[in-house]
């Protein structure tokens, strides 16, 4: 009985986490549907959307649920998504057949904070969670995140390559482990596992946005469709890409506090011999810059 309630309590914790990880996406996701619900108005509602976006970010940052890190990570992720949207609206993958002002190349400016919403995710996943990669290769792993996202935008002229891509991902993260905490415990999972389980929410999260009217896929048009299963290996795939960008970031702050953390350790307590009368004391006294 106690395991049950334990394993309920960590369940629950491990919830609690994940929605606080996805407030930017759920936020982002809820305004939209909110906005298919608004009555005619002067400004567009792709124009109101990219404004709310810009909102949530700014507020995010102002109330420290991102660092000014976390910030540029994220517009990190809009750009390189922007980017990916024109292409993919241009080769008639999806559509945002709504006008606006802030609409170039088919493309609202909005649509680059749905890939915002997965780097905010994965940026506060990192410090909720407290994870830690052991076994992680990120030379090769970003190599091939690029690999992946080159090839989502050139196989509408070249061979798809994302069988072969996926298979070269799971060599490269084969041994590489996810360490997260959930309360007191912690647990760990395969880095490629992890990124199999965000490719299906994001899946999932993709059906609920085409629902609210987000985009529409081409069979979508004339009403609205569940997305195609083979979205979900795409995910899977391309979430690569806002990972090595995350932990790129993060493993850099990471890195640049425990050098600072060494580097105070260091200053804190130096030895200093001082020669008493008939004897050697040995003395630590504080040496940080505080002190001085």
């Amino acid at each position: 009985m106690n395991t049950f309630k334990n394993g309920t309590r960590q369940l629950l914790r491990f919830a609690l986490l994940e929605a606080r990880c996805c407030a930017f996406a759920l936020a982002l996701v809820g305004g939209i549907a909110v906005s298919s619900l608004l009555p005619d108005l002067p400004v567009a509602r792709y124009d109101l959307l990219f404004l709310y976006g810009l909102g949530l970010t700014v507020l995010a940052w102002r109330v420290g649920w991102d660092s000014g890190r976390d910030v540029a990570v994220i517009a990190g992720c809009h750009a390189v998504g922007l980017l990916f949207e024109l292409v993919k609206v241009r080769m008639g993958s999806w559509s945002y057949p709504e006008d606006a002002v802030t609409k170039f190349g088919g493309v609202p400016l909005y649509g680059g904070f749905l890939y915002a919403a997965l780097g905010s995710y994965v940026c506060r996943a990192w410090r909720l969670f407290d994870l830690r990669l052991t076994g992680y290769r990120p030379r090769i792993t970003a190599l091939l995140a690029g690999a992946v996202y080159v090839n989502f935008l050139s196989h509408h002229w070249l061979p798809d390559a994302r069988w072969a891509l996926a298979v070269l991902l799971l060599a490269a993260t084969a041994g590489t482990w996810v360490r997260f905490r959930v309360g007191g415990s912690d647990l760990r999972m395969p880095l490629a596992l992890s990124f199999v389980l965000i490719g299906f929410f994001l899946w999932v999260a993709e059906n609920a946005a085409t629902y609210v009217g987000a985009w529409s896929y081409p069979d979508q048009l004339d009403g609205w469709q569940p997305v195609s299963l083979a979205k979900f290996g795409a995910w899977a795939l391309l979430v690569t890409v806002t990972f090595v960008l995350a932990a790129r970031g993060v493993r850099g702050s990471d890195h640049g506090a425990s050098a600072r953390s060494r580097l105070s350790a260091i200053r804190k307590y130096r030895t200093f011999f001082v020669r008493g009368p008939g004897r050697r004391a040995t003395v630590a006294i504080s040496c940080s810059r505080g002190s001085h």
